[in-house]
């Protein structure tokens, strides 16, 4: 039989992520604070005697990082719900790949205990920060100019005061007001 008459065989998802670690040089216990885990948690993923997981938010989470898509896990069941797609996030993903930036690296580029929001923030789960410090950290690592930040800041604080009930629109002067001293207080106005 030729290698190309031999059947494809699926990669086990433990052979996958552990394959993952050896080429990219990460060591378990920092990709356990990545994907949000415990160190004891990685070991048993890696180990293909026990059944690999299948909990969604750890499979995403493990997929985001490995920069591949979660449907590349056999066990990944695609959830009901639609994920929302953020223009800030995709924005983000862009300038990573714009500037050859893995996910990994871009991890490293933050403290740890920051790595798994990261994830979190570019698997879709939860929104850019409002804290324009952390936003403006994210942006750092990525060169992105201080108008572009501000842009991404203003944009998320009109989501929240309207997710919070207020109506932008009848309230324009005190919403145009409020961010006319946001541009001055971080020298854009």
């Amino acid at each position: 039989m030729s290698a190309k008459d031999k059947p494809i065989i699926q990669q086990k998802s433990s052979e996958k992520v552990a394959k993952f670690l050896e080429d990219n040089g990460i060591h378990k216990k920092d990709f356990a604070e990545m994907i949000g885990v415990t160190l004891s948690y990685v070991y048993n993923l890696i180990d293909d005697a026990i059944p690999f997981s299948t909990r969604t938010t750890t499979l995403e989470r493990i997929a985001t990082v490995m920069e591949i898509e979660p449907e590349e896990f056999e066990e990944y069941k695609i959830p009901q719900e639609p994920l929302l797609v953020d223009e800030t996030v995709e924005f983000l993903k862009d300038m990573m790949k714009e500037k050859n930036i893995s996910t990994v690296n871009f991890l490293k580029a933050f403290p740890r205990k920051k790595r798994l929001e990261i994830v979190d923030i570019l698997r879709g789960n939860i929104p850019i920060p409002i804290d324009y410090k952390e936003l403006s950290m994210i942006a750092q690592v990525l060169d992105i100019d201080k108008e572009d930040i501000y842009t991404m800041w203003e944009k998320r604080m009109k989501q929240v005061l309207e997710t919070n009930g207020m109506n932008i629109y009848s309230n324009a002067a005190l919403v145009n007001a409020m961010f006319d001293c946001a541009k001055k207080y971080i020298d854009l106005g």
